[in-house]
């Protein structure tokens, strides 16, 4: 596969994963926080991708949300664990290429566990709220929780989809001839 390909494919994740972080937002108004669908597009981020571009996506689309949604505080940490996320499913997928769904949604409760506990130590300790970040953790797991049902209800259709092109071992498509 082209890498321009891969970087338009790699664009479109981001840009959904920043649309699905801030389209549906269910405010937590104890923490000032939301509860969002990005997860979703995050995990399948590093199906589709792989870990490295997958990554790269998922850190960059959902950064993006809290930039443009102001929540500028919390962006770094936001590219850092989305892209984590996104890289660690990537790398269970791959690692593991039997029983697609199971270690899907495996991978799915890795990677949002450390969603949960990343940004309890970024709220923690770097923005200085102590003990009190621990009222972010219901709210980051039920999202997490939507997150991994979504996506794994969106699986059965993307493993539909023609997805060699993104594949470095699997030859392109042919394209039929259209001689009629």
């Amino acid at each position: 596969m082209s890498k321009t390909l891969k970087l338009v494919i790699a664009a479109l994740m981001a840009s959904m994963a920043c649309v699905a972080t801030m389209v549906i937002k269910i405010p937590i108004p104890a923490t000032g926080g939301y509860i969002n669908l990005g997860d979703s597009i995050v995990l399948l981020s590093g199906v589709v991708l792989g870990p490295l571009y997958g990554g790269l996506a998922a850190g960059l689309g959902s950064a993006l949300a809290d930039l443009l949604g102001g929540y500028v505080a919390f962006a770094p940490a936001t590219f850092i664990l989305k892209a984590l996320m996104a890289v660690i499913t990537g790398l269970i997928i791959r690692v593991y290429p039997q029983k697609q769904m199971l270690k899907f949604v495996f991978a799915g409760i890795i990677s949002e566990i450390l969603m949960i506990s990343g940004y309890f130590a970024f709220e923690a300790t770097i923005l200085g709220y102590g003990l009190v970040a621990a009222g972010a953790i219901p709210g980051n797991a039920i999202q997490g929780a939507a997150g991994i049902v979504i996506a794994t209800m969106l699986m059965p259709i993307i493993s539909k989809v023609n997805l060699s092109l993104l594949r470095k071992d699997e030859p392109a498509p042919k394209r039929r001839n259209d001689k009629q």
